[in-house]
């Protein structure tokens, strides 16, 4: 076979492509054993890229070699040489795929639809990685603060922030939200969120929260010369969500929030690259686990809670711990948080948030996991303490001052009443997490 036969084919070695014109996806497969992947792979390439299942006149060898992708991988584990074991069912594959950047452009929604479209629906396949050129990511701004820029916004020069989750979830008036914001904020919390399941409620309006919560926003910093940022969820359909986050800048909010799955990666990105929204985003999981659950389909949760929102300019994304009530490994906790700081081109890195049932009594863990450069999440375990709000959010900060320090929990709160009564009730964090 010809050089230029070649070139059209679906095929490649890892090194017979330009990694700077090509983004690289990398799956896991289990099929079973009667489907040959070696074979099966170049269809998938060729489904996703030039033609069909059938040949058609237009996908000449010219546009093969310009726009089809190439199988640059396919490797079965365990690595079997001398033939299939006696009764053999299933085999598990890894195999790469390079999509031509050409064929995507700097966007998300065609990326998806390249390296997770139709494969989506090939069974048992899964997206566990994707490698992308460097021209590709120059097309996007990414966060627009990032973690110094809400540092430097906050005065917070070292330690992990602090997010308070306004419960209940749903349901309250207004003024028994603002009263649990102040608390919140009383209590040292840098962050307060509405909850992903209230947005611009017919009970309980966005515009009217940003008005009050900001102007207890000002009160509290007056009182104890820290700022709280209140993340307001604008999340609504198209055009409404871009009209509430023009909105809530007008009157005055310092973030906003996101249910970035439900309302889509794109609409993210246009809200994160709008110079009027001049405030931090905080993007928030929900839906995310419908993606990656799936041991053997979907989308790895280092995408789906990583890469993926940061390159759409979430400044903070929200993300399942392990020692709570989230039934996430610690591995994929810490290369989700991992995806989100490490260096990635010009982006700059986004807040990892550990979320998902957090008390004070796992915040030596979570420091130990991630570092200082991370968002502690808790609701329940402020909301819930004993001596009220207030106590539960100094409770927390006590448990960061005590973790710096490198002085434990318990010889910290003898000196620490809020941090005790948290110390007592929550005693076993990885049972008792709220």
């Amino acid at each position: 076979m010809k050089t230029e036969e070649m070139l059209s084919q679906p095929l490649a070695l890892p090194d017979g492509v330009d990694y700077d014109e090509y983004i690289i996806a990398t799956y896991v497969v289990n099929y079973p054993a009667v489907f040959p992947m070696h074979k099966l792979a170049p269809l998938l390439a060729v489904e996703q890229s030039t033609g069909t299942w059938v040949a058609v006149p237009g996908e000449t060898p010219e546009v093969r070699r310009q726009h089809v992708a190439k199988v640059i991988g396919v490797y079965e584990m365990p690595d079997y040489e001398f033939g299939l074991p006696p009764g053999l069912q299933d085999r598990n594959w890894f195999v790469q795929i390079a999509f031509p950047f050409v064929n995507i452009g700097s966007q998300i929604p065609m990326m998806l639809t390249a390296v997770v479209g139709n494969i989506s629906m090939g069974g048992q396949i899964k997206l566990v990685d994707v490698r992308f050129p460097k021209k590709y990511v120059a097309g996007f701004k990414g966060p627009k603060f990032g973690i110094d820029g809400i540092r430097k916004l906050l005065g917070v020069k070292k330690r992990p922030l602090l997010n308070n989750m306004v419960k209940p979830c749903t349901g309250y008036p207004l003024e028994v939200g603002a009263e649990l914001f102040r608390l919140a904020a009383l209590g040292g919390c840098d962050i307060v969120k509405d909850d992903e399941l209230i947005a611009d409620a017919s009970f309980n309006s966005m515009v009217g929260r940003v008005k009050r919560y900001m102007q207890i926003e000002k009160q509290v910093f007056e009182e104890t010369g820290e700022h709280t940022l209140y993340t307001v969820n604008i999340s609504d359909g198209v055009p409404k969500i871009f009209e509430n986050a023009r909105r809530a800048v007008e009157l005055g909010v310092n973030a906003i929030m996101i249910n970035y799955i439900a309302v889509g990666l794109p609409v993210l990105q246009a809200i994160a690259e709008d110079p009027k929204i001049n405030v931090p985003i905080l993007a928030h999981m929900d839906v995310a686990g419908a993606l990656y659950m799936s041991p053997m389909h979907g989308i790895s949760s280092h995408l789906v809670l990583g890469k993926f929102p940061r390159l759409a300019g979430a400044d903070i994304v929200v993300i399942p711990a392990p020692y709570g009530k989230a039934p996430v490994i610690v591995d994929k906790f810490e290369l989700a948080a991992r995806n989100l700081t490490y260096p990635l081109y010009q982006l700059k890195p986004t807040w990892p948030m550990a979320s998902g049932g957090i008390t004070p009594t796992m915040v030596p863990k979570v420091m130990q996991d991630l570092g200082n450069d991370i968002v502690i999440g808790s609701g329940g375990g402020i909301h819930a303490h004993p001596l009220g709000p207030v106590a539960g959010g100094k409770a927390f900060r006590q448990a960061i001052e005590a973790t710096m320090k490198g002085v434990s929990l318990e010889e910290y709160a003898k000196a620490h009443k809020e941090l005790a009564a948290s110390v007592k009730l929550w005693a076993d964090p990885f049972k008792k997490g709220v």
